[in-house]
Formats: structure tokens, sequence, C-alpha cells
């Protein structure tokens, strides 16, 4: 079974840059797509990016898109996501996900492994 551990969160100011790390634990890494997804209290579990197995497709939620990126390195079953001009709404417990439908989706449903999540607090 794959096992995903994420790293990498904290407490930043508005503004402020985290990358966070997702290492996962099986030799077949690249053979799936990755999300990264978020859970703010009391809110739904949302789409935060994605990226293919081969690395050239991602994809964005729109309220991050051009302040997040996502890229991976399967040589060290490691996918990264560099968050930049954090916002306070951007608060949140984030999760990385694999899933076994081989395509880079932000919808919470296909994905089938899942990470423990790692804090993200940004606050002044």
């Amino acid at each position: 079974q794959l096992q995903l551990v994420e790293s990498g969160g904290g407490l930043v100011q508005p503004g402020g840059s985290l990358r966070l790390s997702c290492a996962a634990s099986r030799f077949t890494f690249d053979y799936y797509p990755i999300g990264w997804f978020r859970q703010a209290p009391g809110k739904e579990r949302e789409g935060v990016s994605c990226i293919s197995s081969s690395g050239i497709s991602t994809n964005y939620a729109d309220s991050v898109k051009g302040r997040f990126t996502i890229s991976r390195d399967n040589a060290e079953n490691t996918v990264y996501l560099q968050m930049n001009s954090l916002k306070p709404e951007d608060t949140a417990v984030y999760y990385c996900a694999a899933n076994l439908v081989m395509s880079c989706t932000l919808n919470v449903r296909e994905y089938d492994y899942w990470g423990q999540g790692t804090q993200v607090t940004v606050s002044s």
C-alpha cells in the first residue's frame, strides 16, 4: 500500500512563503498522479493542485493560480507544493493524495491514498 507523508507546514506571515513536501513510501510512486488538498475548520476538503505521473500536466484551483506551484521528483519519490504570497485564507490542514484513476484531478472523491496532513497557518 502506498503511504504518503506531508511535511513543511508552519506559521507564516501574510505575503510569506512555504514549501510543502509529500514523500511516498513505494517504489512505484511515479505511476500515480498526486494531488494537494486543504481543509479549513468548518469547511469541506478542497482541491488545491495536482500533477500527472510524469509531471508534464498540472492543474490549480483558481484561488491559488499564480501563487502556488506543484512539482515532483520521481527519483526522490517526492511531490512539492511551493506556496508564495500566502494569505490568511490559505490557512488550513494540507493533505497530499494519490489516485488510481491515473488522471490529474482536483476531485477529492477520485483519490485513494492520503497522508496525515500538515498544518499551514497564515497570520500576523
